[in-house]
C-alpha cells in the first residue's frame, strides 16, 4: 500500500493513525502542498478533487480519508474497527459524519485559519467548534470511546482535529470528558501523534 499525505493535514493524520494501530506495512509518501503537487496532472490522476490523502492499493485508488479508513477496516477484516452488525456500525458511521461535518466545520476549520491561513471568519468557527465540543462531552461522559465500548475508526477520524484544536484558538480545558477520552486514544498501543504546529493556543505553552 501506498499512503500519499501531509504531515499537517488531520485527515491524513486520521489515516497514518489507522494504519499504526493495526500494523499495516505501507509506503508514505508526503505530498508538497506548498509547492502545488496535489493540483499537479500526476496526482490529479489518484484524486481530481486534489486532496490528501490518497490510498493506492495495487489497482485500488481510494480517495477522501473516511473512505480509506472504511476500506481498511472492511479490507483488512477488522469488525472491532467497523462492526458488520447493522446497529453498531450505523454508531460508528453516526460519528463519521460528524467527523465529516461538525468538526471539519469547527475545530479543523479554525486551526486552518492559524495553520494554512484560510480565510474563514475566525469568531464563526471557534463558536461552532464550542457547540460541538459540548455535545461531544456530553456524548463521551460515563463511556470510553464515542461509538462503542472500544475504539473504532470514529475515534479514528475525530481525534486529530479535536487533540489540536488549541491550534485554532479553541479552548479544550473546559471539557474533562474530552480530554480524557483523548489521553485514551493515545495510550493505544501504536499510537503515532498528530504533528504540533505552535500557533493559536498553543504558541502559549
Amino acid at each position: 500500500m501506498k499512503l500519499y499525505y501531509h504531515h499537517l493535514s488531520g485527515h491524513s493524520h486520521r489515516v497514518r493513525l489507522l494504519l499504526s494501530l493495526l500494523d499495516v506495512d505501507h509506503e508514505a509518501i508526503e505530498v508538497d502542498l506548498a509547492a502545488g503537487a496535489h493540483k499537479s496532472p500526476e496526482y490529479l490522476k489518484l484524486n481530481r478533487f486534489g486532496q490528501v490523502p490518497v490510498l493506492v492499493d495495487g489497482q485500488d485508488v481510494i480517495a477522501d480519508s473516511n473512505a480509506i479508513l472504511v476500506y481498511l477496516a472492511k479490507k483488512l477484516g477488522k469488525t472491532d474497527w467497523l462492526p458488520e452488525a447493522p446497529l453498531p456500525a450505523a454508531a460508528v458511521h453516526r460519528w463519521l459524519s460528524i467527523a465529516a461535518g461538525e468538526v471539519a466545520y469547527g475545530p479543523a476549520a479554525a486551526r486552518l485559519i492559524t495553520v494554512f491561513g484560510a480565510r474563514y471568519n475566525a469568531d464563526e468557527v471557534i463558536g461552532r467548534s464550542h457547540a460541538i465540543l459540548k455535545l461531544i462531552d456530553a456524548e463521551l461522559e460515563g463511556r470510553t470511546f464515542l461509538a462503542l465500548d472500544h475504539p473504532t475508526i470514529a475515534d479514528v477520524a475525530l481525534y486529530g482535529y479535536i487533540a489540536r484544536a488549541p491550534e485554532g484558538n479553541v479552548d479544550l480545558s473546559g471539557y474533562r470528558s474530552v480530554n480524557a477520552w483523548l489521553q485514551r486514544i493515545e495510550s493505544l498501543p501504536g499510537f503515532v501523534p498528530f504533528a504540533k504546529t505552535p500557533v493559536g493556543l498553543a504558541a502559549e505553552k
